[in-house]
């Protein structure tokens, strides 16, 4: 075979770039640590959601949100990833990862609701925490809990041994 004939795949026969590349530059101020809710326990965390959820929806339909925290479990901002239907929602786990990278986050607590009223997780409530936690660890990151809400109470992932 003819060498000539092999081509060279980083070598382009495009026209050079005419414009600038951009350069990526990313800014952050994170809040002072006195100014944000510490917590402690499940019942702290599922307090928190509780208060965000929309007033009136707890029963429904399913919203799942993430909790971000500091190294020491100051919450640093609570994030709402997806909004479904009286039977479930779909989470894109890369959604969960990039808010955690972009707040400096060491540690999150998942939450989502049943408007069945039934507190035990469901399968898919299982392996979603299982893939998160995984994820999780391979960043250096904790997944705290998974919190399930109903109108009557919650379920802690932690507190049950699920975690």
């Amino acid at each position: 075979m003819d060498k000539k004939a092999i081509s060279n795949p980083f070598q382009s026969t495009a026209a050079p770039f005419s414009s600038k590349v951009n350069e990526v530059e990313l800014h952050y101020c994170r809040p002072r640590i006195n100014t944000l809710p510490g917590v402690s326990k499940s019942s702290d965390v599922a307090a928190i959601f509780r208060s965000i959820y929309p007033p009136g929806k707890m029963d429904l339909k399913e919203y799942f949100y993430v909790a971000y925290l500091t190294r020491s479990n100051h919450v640093l901002g609570v994030a709402r990833l997806s909004e479904g239907s009286l039977t479930g929602t779909v989470v894109d786990i890369r959604e969960v990862f990039v808010l955690a990278l972009k707040l400096n986050a060491i540690g999150m607590v998942l939450c989502h609701n049943h408007p069945s009223g039934t507190m035990r997780p469901s399968p898919s409530d299982i392996s979603l925490t299982n893939k998160v936690k995984q994820v999780a660890q391979l960043m250096d990151m904790a997944l705290l809990d998974h919190i399930i809400l109903n109108s009557e109470g919650y379920y802690s992932f932690t507190d049950e041994g699920d975690l």
